[in-house]
């Protein structure tokens, strides 16, 4: 389900990214080039952050020993004199958006496959396969089209175009930092296998006025569990994970804690999820990769929820 707005991209991608460099990590300089006549877009807001982090994670994950991610936005007209076929869209006015890295890069074949759900060139237990097939789903819900140019040892670039709208930003669309009332004083435990989300999500947690405790895995979650003296008010864990997942964690240290409140997270989306029968339509879940305002909103709604 989409919920549409009218938004500035130069604007999200100026709000994002300080996030972006903290996730990506100090080894890669993260560099902007956006628009001087920027354009606005219709589309959900949410969704094209999701986008955005997809394809910056899988960017860092291709320069393991650092190098340059660009983001580039500029716009676009096509006419009917374009027969190049590269753009897959009919004449009119777009927005371009592309994301390139100084990485490991593909060949023809990776390219031809990177779209298709469950398709990674990740070992096994670091990739869902999901990330870029949910990029394109999300793209085309939103009118736009995207596709990718990389060389074996040059680097990546995923290009997307999305029609460009006329109409006015609206005004509730905020992507600001946190307000006043999505901090909070509770405890939390963050259980993430991904190193760098982990951290970021504990600092922008703690940032928040929480008190964060933080495990790799479920067994040593379950450990914090059992030595922690005080409450813990809100367990926050990613799905799939190795030696223990996010279910069968919730069930033991619910045993323990039983006024906890449990909040999955996980790059599958929540319907994957349920399917599959990992986890039941009433849980609580958010998608990875998140924004911290996204995050901030749905802890605050489950605390303050009516029982």
């Amino acid at each position: 389900i989409i919920q549409p707005k009218i938004i500035s991209l130069n604007q999200m991608i100026t709000d994002m990214e300080k996030m972006l460099q903290r996730l990506i990590g100090e080894h890669i300089e993260l560099q902007t080039i956006l628009s001087s006549e920027p354009g606005n877009l219709n589309a959900d807001p949410s969704q094209l952050e999701q986008v955005i982090m997809n394809l910056c994670i899988n960017a860092r994950d291709a320069m393991p020993d650092g190098g340059t991610l660009l983001i580039y936005t500029e716009n676009v007209q096509l006419d009917e004199t374009d027969e190049s076929g590269i753009y897959d869209a009919a004449p009119g006015a777009y927005i371009k958006l592309s994301i390139s890295d100084t990485g490991t890069g593909m060949d023809e074949k990776l390219r031809s496959q990177v779209f298709e759900p469950f398709f990674t060139t990740k070992e096994k237990g670091k990739g869902t396969g999901l990330g870029l097939s949910t990029v394109y789903g999300i793209i085309k819900q939103s009118g736009g089209t995207i596709w990718v140019e990389s060389e074996i040892g040059k680097g990546t670039t995923f290009n997307m175009l999305f029609p460009r709208s006329s109409e006015s930003i609206e005004n509730d669309f905020d992507t600001h930092t946190a307000s006043v009332d999505m901090r909070g004083s509770e405890t939390i435990l963050v259980v993430e296998d991904e190193d760098a989300l982990r951290t970021l999500t504990v600092e922008m947690l703690e940032e928040n006025g929480y008190t964060v405790l933080k495990a790799e895995d479920g067994e040593a979650a379950l450990s914090i569990s059992i030595t922690y003296n005080n409450r813990i008010d809100l367990l926050l864990t990613d799905v799939v994970m190795p030696k223990m997942n996010g279910r069968k964690l919730a069930e033991e240290i619910l045993k323990i804690h039983p006024e906890i409140f449990i909040l999955y997270m996980s790059g599958y989306t929540e319907d994957a999820i349920v399917h599959h029968g990992v986890l039941d339509g009433s849980t609580e879940f958010i998608s990875k990769p998140f924004k911290p305002t996204a995050l901030l909103h749905k802890i605050r709604k489950i605390f303050t929820q009516t029982v």
